[in-house]
């Protein structure tokens, strides 16, 4: 990628981004209700695409004054806080119209999670608010500003301010040895969204955090960044071959692949953003994607000093395939088939391998095959997943070539109590990661990695475990109540794959005082609450029993109690 075109694509999208952190926050009035069966009388049965949605009565003549829950946890579409309805899920969404894939919570389209107000802006669609009599909202204002007498060109932002602290007793399985640490971080991202007409759009958007705490650790330039340029780039829209298509070139943040493998970096203040290009065409039915970046280097401590990490590449392509619908025990059945490659080139620390001695810096290049099927069939919600990791890896030292050979299974099946006014959904999540044998020093690598996806609410809240030699089963509930409160409780067993490799998490290998001979890890047993306080406004809180088994208290591991909660601004 040549620099000097895309600091001037960074610097043009982020000059128009730039006034939105002059906007004043204000507390927004609860939305109208927004779901389809809303708007008609409750107990009766409406047909939306041919789809038939049971209307839930109320307990009053009106509605509650709560919003719908638009918090979507951001590591599945199965087993969302309610069961969506309609050919395009929820209507609340502003997704771009992309037909099927924005079923559910919208991650089929390949832009991440989008709700009211979603966690990926830049997939957002307000071109609706030309008609001023749509406006409802005080924000909508600034979510569709005409530029020309036509209304073509036009300007949207988009903000969220976010409150972030948790409590750890004994960090990181009591490796950490900041016991009892509080923490707190705060975090802005603002954006603006520039429309040329109907083929070009620029999006720039900026970041800055700061962090603080007692017996705080691992704070460093994701938790404290001064203002820096997150996102900026431009893209171009057009119809070819009878498909939706775009290419999108310059710093973005990147969603599509299943989430338990790449996401956001979202416990952090600065989520993941990458450099380069992605291209998309999307039919009625079939969606492929194609895509090659660079990391963005944010590991500097000057205002825009953000560059691009060369020594980190994520590159591939995806290909969606909606099957037909269907009838399932009396309901809807409908899915999604993703078969993807993603490839990794990670060096230095980031690609280092575990040893008996620590660890071994190299390059490493993990090459992912995979294929998922998600959707719902009647009263069931299922997400099945499988990854073959191929690779090599070159110690740094001896430059001694090593294959990979490793994989991953991901699944999610449950069941959603039908007419169920409280949408309750229970089931059982597994995933397995393979592992391979430290001791070894030639031969292939078993270890499977996954270097950008540890996130909150996957596999276990404090996220001191991650993908890699790992068996994790977690029987869950969740239930959504008053319309505004999502309520969810899990219960994480863990066990290490290979007794010969050692227990993993997110920037690495732990190191214990002693041995640890077991292969179960421990359980953590945790539960979550969702409140969508209204429309831009809400708060989430996390809080988890991390109980480490006696073979590892053995090894000088500890269990531990983990809180974090969450309070949210978006427009």
């Amino acid at each position: 990628m040549h620099r000097s075109l895309f600091r001037g694509a960074l610097f043009l999208a982020c000059g128009m981004a730039s006034s939105a952190l002059l906007l004043p926050g204000a507390l927004a009035a609860p939305a109208e209700s927004s779901g389809v069966a809303q708007d008609k009388p409750a107990g009766a049965y409406l047909s939306h695409h041919g789809e038939h949605i049971l209307v839930q009565p109320l307990s009053g003549a009106q509605a509650p004054p709560f919003p719908p829950v638009v918090l979507y946890p951001h590591a599945t579409p199965t087993g969302q806080p309610v069961r969506t309805t309609g050919k395009q899920g929820r209507v609340s969404g502003r997704q771009y119209d992309w037909g099927v894939f924005n079923r559910g919570n919208g991650e089929a389209a390949g832009f991440g999670p989008v709700g009211e107000y979603g966690v990926a802006p830049w997939a957002e669609d307000w071109s609706r608010l030309r008609d001023k009599s749509r406006r409802k909202d005080p924000f909508d204002v600034l979510k569709y500003i005409a530029l020309n007498e036509s209304g073509s060109i036009w300007l949207s932002f988009s903000g969220e301010t976010r409150l972030r602290n948790w409590f750890e007793s004994r960090p990181n399985l009591g490796t950490q040895h900041n016991n009892d640490s509080g923490r707190f971080a705060v975090r802005n991202l603002y954006g603006a969204d520039l429309h040329l007409g109907a083929h070009v759009r620029l999006f720039g958007q900026l970041v800055n955090g700061d962090a603080a705490g007692w017996n705080a650790y691992g704070y460093g330039s994701t938790y404290r960044k001064r203002l820096d340029a997150q996102q900026a780039f431009i893209e171009t829209k057009w119809t070819i071959l009878n498909a939706k298509s775009g290419f999108i070139f310059g710093r973005q943040q990147f969603l599509d692949a299943p989430s338990y493998m790449l996401y956001n970096r979202e416990t952090p203040n600065v989520p993941l953003s990458w450099n380069g290009f992605r291209a998309y065409m999307v039919w009625p039915r079939i969606r492929i994607d194609g895509w090659d970046f660079v990391q963005t280097n944010d590991a500097q401590t000057k205002m825009f000093h953000d560059t691009e990490n060369y020594s980190t590449r994520l590159y591939g392509f995806n290909m969606t395939w909606a099957p037909p619908d269907g009838r399932f025990m009396g309901d809807r059945y409908n899915s999604f088939l993703d078969l993807f490659y993603v490839g990794y080139k990670l060096s230095g620390t980031s690609g280092a391998i575990a040893t008996p001695k620590g660890t071994e810096k190299g390059s490493n290049t993990r090459n992912n095959f995979g294929v998922r099927w998600h959707g719902i069939a009647g009263p069931f919600e299922f997400s099945l997943g499988s990854i073959w990791q191929g690779g090599v890896f070159k110690d740094a030292k001896t430059n001694q070539a090593r294959t990979v050979n490793a994989y991953a299974l991901n699944t999610l099946v449950g069941y959603r109590i039908p007419h169920d006014p409280f949408h309750t959904f229970a089931g059982v999540q597994t995933d397995v990661y393979s592992g391979g044998n430290v001791r070894k020093t030639s031969g292939a690598i078993g270890t499977y990695i996954s270097p950008f996806s540890p996130q909150t609410n996957y596999l276990d809240t404090t996220t001191y475990m991650t993908g890699s030699n790992l068996i994790s089963v977690a029987p869950l509930i969740k239930a959504t109540f008053l319309k505004s409160f999502s309520f969810q409780v899990k219960y994480p067993f863990f066990w290490r794959y290979s007794q010969n490799d050692p227990v993993y998490k997110s920037s690495g290998a732990y190191s214990f005082p002693y041995q640890f001979k077991g292969k179960f890890v421990g359980m953590a047993p945790q539960a979550s609450l969702a409140w969508q306080i209204n429309t831009h406004l809400s708060w989430t809180q996390y809080v988890s029993r991390f109980m480490t088994s006696s073979a590892l208290n053995h090894a000088g591991g500890s269990s531990g109690t983990y809180y974090q909660s969450n309070f949210v601004f978006r427009f």
